[in-house]
């Protein structure tokens, strides 16, 4: 039996150092300028761009298979700052992707909550919290303004409001002070 424990545990060992050293030799590097085109996007995750998300949306970016001006939520100020990061001429807001709005977040009537988790189901970045059958609420430091979960309300319990961002808790980079440039270093 002390053999059988012996031998498993070297073999666990050897399986290990093998699978370390293929993660190093084999590490495979994300896209650095589809990195930097998605960090000045808003993270909103909404879909207007024709997108499941902004990563999706950098990387089509990055590969040259969509313009620059798909994003409403990011506005002008995130298209000119992808020109500049990708020293393409700045182009409008596509208008059958969205209008830009000011920045707006989810706040749920709790005394008009019905607890159908359809809202949690729609959130694509778990904005939202409850149980079923019971009320909701929406976090406001992780709401990104969406509006995904405002179609499969049955009882229209969600409303958007305006906000102001707080500089000290608002998490999207304000792309119009991001200072980013093709093979640049700096975040």
């Amino acid at each position: 039996m002390f053999t059988a424990i012996l031998a498993i545990t070297l073999l666990a060992l050897i399986l290990g150092l093998v699978l370390g050293f293929a993660a190093i030799r084999f590490k495979v590097e994300g896209d650095p300028i589809a990195d930097q085109i998605d960090k000045i996007l808003p993270q909103t995750q909404c879909g207007q761009c024709s997108f499941a998300g902004c990563r999706p949306y950098a990387e089509a970016i990055a590969a040259g298979e969509v313009d620059i001006n798909r994003c409403p939520p990011g506005g002008e100020a995130t298209i000119h700052a992808l020109a500049d990061l990708l020293e393409v001429e700045f182009k409008p807001l596509d208008a059958e992707c969205g209008v830009e709005k000011p920045k707006v977040l989810a706040v749920i009537d709790e005394s008009r909550c019905i607890g159908c988790t359809l809202c949690i189901q729609a959130c694509p970045v778990d904005a939202i919290l409850g149980a079923a059958k019971h009320m909701h609420t929406v976090i406001a430091s992780e709401c990104t303004g969406c509006e995904l979960c405002l179609p499969p309300c049955p009882v229209d319990c969600i409303d958007m409001v305006e906000t102001k961002p707080n500089p000290n808790t608002w998490r999207w980079p304000d792309p119009a002070h991001l200072d980013l440039k093709l093979g640049s270093d700096k975040p």
